[in-house]
């Protein structure tokens, strides 16, 4: 066996445990190709956000094994961990792994293989005491590196699965951190995510450390030029944390804060742990420190018992807020959560409507935020070429291309002051050189 093949669902989290899985194959004389070619090992690493992402897992498993009979199929992540009776009972899957114990993925599929038998070593979460050390060395991206500080949410709002696949919150130590942020950073990497399944609750299983001091000491680091945050919680913002990522100098002025309603009612029924005004209220707190930050955000359509009165305030609150960008997400029953057992679930024809009304919203908003970015010289990560412009992203995660013309010499990876000139749907269009032509 010397081929392997990974298909991966779901989060940025899980593309870095992808990639981390990829090296350790590597590690043992492995090719890796594309899901979509003849292999000797499928590697499928799951999500179970939704129904979908089941689905689309079970209709993997089938492809794979059309493609090649005898493969060796493991089945990883929070599907198998939140079911892994039912992933055992799927035609063709030999190895079952849930969200912990990826770093024996090699020896249990060479094992499956040489016994021809099914393995199946998913444990209790209740289990989980401890942050799985698995590093990527070698990211296919050359301009911006996700790293992984944490895992595991005790949050329990009522329509989320995820604590019951990921476990209870494990913080990465700060020193693998820094050891790898290193590593990335003599490879050429300017930019960095921080990135987990709780980003915000870093720290609390190890004492006195917190998030923002792995900012303060990633920012240390020569070579990294920007560090930014993945989704946190808003009760995560307060003035001493901003305090410190302005004092940082490297932090990027863009926020990805999850509110899920506008709605209070709604708020309280999904079990978030704030108000609307407490939202509000951390959204300034930003934009007095940064006031062009990007503030980006997800939203839940059509949860169990939304009125129609319950979804105009969150039209409204959504205006008033005024995002850059919104992910809209029409509400999916998880069997196993609270809410999947609460009266008055919503149809999905009235799902579809709110959520196309909420999408042409958060359209207008995005594009109303990127033309307040025209006229305004911008640093500008970039990060490829694509038809005759380079594009990458601006700190508050606005995409801008320059025209190919433009460029003195190659422009990838390298960080470039931009003039913006105009504003195509979700682009913005600039040039080299920070001044307005007179």
């Amino acid at each position: 066996m010397n081929k392997v093949a990974f298909y991966t669902l779901g989060c940025k989290v899980n593309q870095y445990e992808t990639e981390a899985m990829e090296k350790l194959f590597e590690d043992r004389g492995y090719t890796i190709v594309s899901h979509d070619e003849k292999a000797d090992i499928y590697v499928i690493n799951t999500c179970t956000v939704t129904n979908l992402s089941d689905r689309k897992s079970r209709q993997f498993i089938r492809k794979v094994k059309k493609l090649n009979g005898e493969a060796i199929v493991a089945v990883v992540g929070c599907y198998s961990q939140v079911a892994p009776e039912e992933v055992e009972k799927i035609e063709g899957v030999d190895v079952i792994i849930g969200t912990s114990d990826r770093k024996r993925i090699v020896d249990l599929c060479e094992r499956a293989k040489a016994e021809n038998g099914k393995i199946n070593i998913v444990r209790s979460i209740k289990t989980y005491d401890e942050f799985e050390e698995i590093n990527v060395d070698d990211i296919k991206s050359k301009t911006r590196a996700y790293i992984k500080i944490q895992d595991g949410c005790n949050q329990y709002c009522s329509y989320c699965i995820i604590p019951y696949a990921r476990g209870p919150i494990r913080s990465r130590k700060l020193e693998d951190i820094v050891r790898e942020v290193e590593k990335l950073s003599a490879s050429g990497f300017k930019e960095v995510v921080l990135t987990g399944i709780h980003v915000a609750s870093y720290g609390k299983d190890l004492g006195d450390i917190r998030l923002h001091h792995v900012v303060e000491r990633i920012a240390q680091i020569e070579g990294i030029e920007r560090i930014r945050l993945s989704s946190v919680e808003p009760n995560l913002i307060t003035k001493e944390f901003m305090e410190a990522l302005v004092r940082s100098k490297k932090v990027c002025d863009h926020f990805h804060l999850s509110l899920q309603s506008g709605s209070d009612s709604v708020l309280k029924r999904m079990n978030r742990k704030y108000t609307r005004a407490e939202f509000k209220e951390k959204v300034e707190l930003i934009r007095n420190y940064m006031p062009n930050a990007g503030i980006t955000t997800d939203i839940i359509v059509g949860f169990p018992a939304e009125t129609d009165e319950e979804f105009e305030e969150t039209l409204d609150f959504v205006r008033e807020i005024g995002f850059s960008r919104i992910h809209v997400f029409k509400y999916s029953t998880r069997k196993g959560t609270p809410a999947a057992s609460f009266e008055n679930q919503i149809h999905g024809s009235i799902k579809n409507e709110r959520s196309e009304r909420l999408i042409k919203l958060a359209n207008q908003l995005m594009k109303d935020f990127s033309l307040k970015q025209v006229g305004k010289s911008m640093e500008v990560l970039v990060e490829e070429e694509v038809d005759g412009f380079y594009e990458g992203y601006t700190t508050n995660y606005i995409r801008v291309k320059i025209p190919y013309e433009e460029a003195m010499g190659d422009l990838e990876g390298k960080l470039v002051d931009v003039y913006i000139s105009a504003c195509d749907d979700e682009y913005l269009i600039g040039r080299i050189g920070g001044e307005k032509d007179d």
